[in-house]
């Protein structure tokens, strides 16, 4: 039972990730370390011995999600599809972590966390033929559209519920008597597979010869 045994083996790591468990289940305020160390069944000078103070404990965290954050790899045969690859991973970071992430920013290092993904897609645009302003803004169109995607879907997700709901509201009248479109709007949001739409339309616009 948690709490009741001590641990013998026990490393900075497995602290770190408890610690992180902890975070992305509950937020940083509920990560003490009576609670942490209870989570891993051990004592809690032995907690300090490993990560130092709660402080020091939040540092330790913070650096690492900017370190997972920058194991972004593209994958894809073109330049266009590895950008995309990087928007979609760097997406799932950032829905997976939003508690971490959100320690990031408040330690004012939102840019160092991002600078991995945007060389990333430096690498990739460059490939893809452009330079200079052009690049630059090809580069910040796909952070700020995953940053925005990101924020939109958490929002929807904790909005309360909709009276009427989007099923009662697209008809054939409202989508122009194109009831394919009425019925597609009132059905559910697929957030992944629009997100993927979307960062596709908005790369081949970014990289193509009009771009």
């Amino acid at each position: 039972m948690k709490g009741k045994e001590t641990r013998t083996h026990l490393n900075r790591e497995d602290v770190l990730d408890a610690a992180a468990n902890l975070v992305k289940q509950h937020g940083p305020a509920a990560l003490t370390m009576r609670k942490l160390a209870a989570e891993l069944g051990t004592a809690v000078t032995s907690i300090y011995w490993h990560v130092g103070n709660r402080e020091s404990l939040l540092d330790a965290l913070v650096e690492r999600t900017v370190a997972d954050l920058g194991e972004i790899r593209p994958s894809g045969a073109t330049p266009d599809r590895r950008v995309v690859s990087v928007a979609r991973a760097l997406r799932r970071q950032l829905r997976d972590h939003p508690h971490l992430v959100a320690m990031v920013h408040e330690r004012g290092l939102t840019e160092r966390m991002f600078l991995p993904a945007q060389r990333a897609l430096v690498h990739e645009v460059h490939a893809a033929g452009l330079r200079g302003a052009r690049a630059a803004d090809a580069v910040r169109a796909v952070q700020i559209h995953v940053v925005g995607h990101v924020l939109v879907e958490r929002n929807r997700e904790r909005a309360p519920v909709q009276r009427p709901g989007e099923d009662e509201l697209w008809t054939a009248e409202t989508a122009e008597r194109d009831a394919a479109l009425a019925r597609a709007l009132a059905g559910p949001l697929d957030p992944e597979a629009l997100f993927t739409t979307s960062v596709r339309a908005l790369v081949a616009g970014l990289l193509g010869p009009g771009g």
